[in-house]
């Protein structure tokens, strides 16, 4: 074998062996900021804005390289519009793809992080379902970070915040600016 074939199989032997895997549940609050996203003109101009809420998904991470790895998930946030008449449950689904960078290696048993990427969003209107097809798409970015720990060898709990940022749903009248979403959540993994 080549000196070339011989780094090339040590090369994809460290990859191989810096490639776990996680899949885990989180839940926690998604706190809504520039919350208003326009009017309706039905008599008098009523405004109406998002109200924080509540928040639970699920993470699969592939760490492919001992301090990056690349995430993939879903979350559900409960909100509800207000209105001058009152508030209305409504549901927001976000799917997500983020690159993570850790501050220690894959195998510590405290891992800080930093992430960034790029997500969708699909605002559902009061009193519907996803089911039911419609809703509001926008895409947007999201960054943050948090702390994973290992309290066993298979499991590990991860505290997160993260910042989404995307446009506001339904082009609704007197609407400006972008919607910003702050994730604070905690979940429990497990590794393999």
């Amino acid at each position: 074998m080549t000196r070339l074939g011989c780094l090339a199989v040590l090369a994809a032997a460290r990859c191989a062996q810096a490639q776990p895997f996680e899949a885990g549940l989180f839940g926690g609050v998604s706190r809504i900021n520039r919350s208003d996203i326009g009017s309706f003109s039905v008599g008098d101009v009523t405004r109406i804005s998002l109200k924080d809420g509540w928040c639970f998904g699920g993470r699969m991470t592939f760490n492919s390289w001992p301090y990056f790895g690349h995430e993939v998930g879903y979350k559900y946030n409960r909100t509800q519009w207000q209105l001058s008449e009152g508030n209305f449950g409504s549901a927001i689904h976000q799917g997500f793809y983020n690159f993570l960078a850790s501050a220690t290696p894959e195998g510590s048993r405290v891992r800080p992080f930093a992430t960034g990427g790029a997500h969708f969003t699909n605002f559902i209107f009061p009193g519907q379902s996803v089911t039911q097809g419609g809703g509001s798409n926008k895409v947007g970015v999201n960054y943050g970070g948090g702390i994973k720990v290992k309290v066993s060898p298979k499991y590990m709990i991860r505290l997160d915040m993260r910042q989404y940022i995307q446009g506001k749903p339904y082009d609704l009248p007197n609407q400006s600016g972008r919607l910003t979403l702050l994730e604070i959540s905690a979940g429990f993994s497990f590794h393999l």
